[in-house]
């Protein structure tokens, strides 16, 4: 195997490793970390193993409900740690509406047909299109929402949750450094999600967050 289609194929692992471990850990899921570890496992020395290696650990040493309940808090209760990628660019206007479509129709059209009820733009979703569908241009999707992306793993190490690593492994996938601040991350690209929107004002990194939605 040459060295152009060793990284594609460990890139597809790192992706797929990444999608089931930031999935909420029902019993499916937890069924699924043993195949996950030993995929991760024969990866290449570097970053993307060394995150998924340090989740896959945390999560063997956290009783089940509490790792669900840590999901939940921290995904459902933290406006930040928000999962959609759309809504770091569009929050909750109604051009997010027209992003998601676009993104189901960009899924069909490489033949991934989308299962249960989740949204196309939960950063699980993304990385499973990128893992099985087209690793190029799940690749340039997630580039294309970089300082969402960035601003969702700032906010993690903030939290101190385990969960940052998944989302580390990915980033260390994409062109150029991860950007160390905030500041940093939002000069990637918008200043948040837009401030006209229908609905609530879900402004990341506001002053007491509150919930959120998985």
């Amino acid at each position: 195997m040459n060295a152009g289609a060793l990284r594609a194929r460990e890139s597809a692992v790192v992706l797929q490793a990444a999608s089931v471990c930031l999935q909420y850990p029902d019993e499916t899921v937890l069924a699924t970390l043993p195949l996950v570890r030993r995929a991760v496992h024969g990866l290449s020395a570097g970053p993307p193993r060394e995150r998924l290696t340090s989740f896959l650990g945390a999560a063997d040493r956290t009783p089940p409900t509490a790792l669900a309940e840590h999901y939940v808090a921290t995904f459902d209760r933290r406006r930040r740690c928000c999962l959609y990628l759309t809504w770091w660019s569009d929050g909750e206007t109604r051009r997010r509406g027209g992003a998601l479509a676009a993104l189901k129709a960009r899924y069909r059209a490489a033949g991934l047909d989308l299962r249960g009820d989740e949204l196309p733009d939960h950063l699980s979703v993304v990385c499973e299109y990128a893992a099985t569908a087209d690793l190029g241009d799940g690749l340039a999707l997630l580039q294309q929402n970089r300082a969402g992306l960035e601003l969702l793993r700032l906010a993690l190490l903030d939290a101190s949750s385990p969960y940052a690593a998944p989302v580390e492994a990915v980033c260390a996938l994409l062109p150029g450094p991860s950007p160390t601040d905030v500041a940093a991350a939002r000069r990637l690209g918008r200043d948040g999600p837009p401030r006209e929107q229908v609905g609530l004002d879900l402004a990341p990194f506001a002053a007491n967050p509150g919930g959120g939605g998985r």
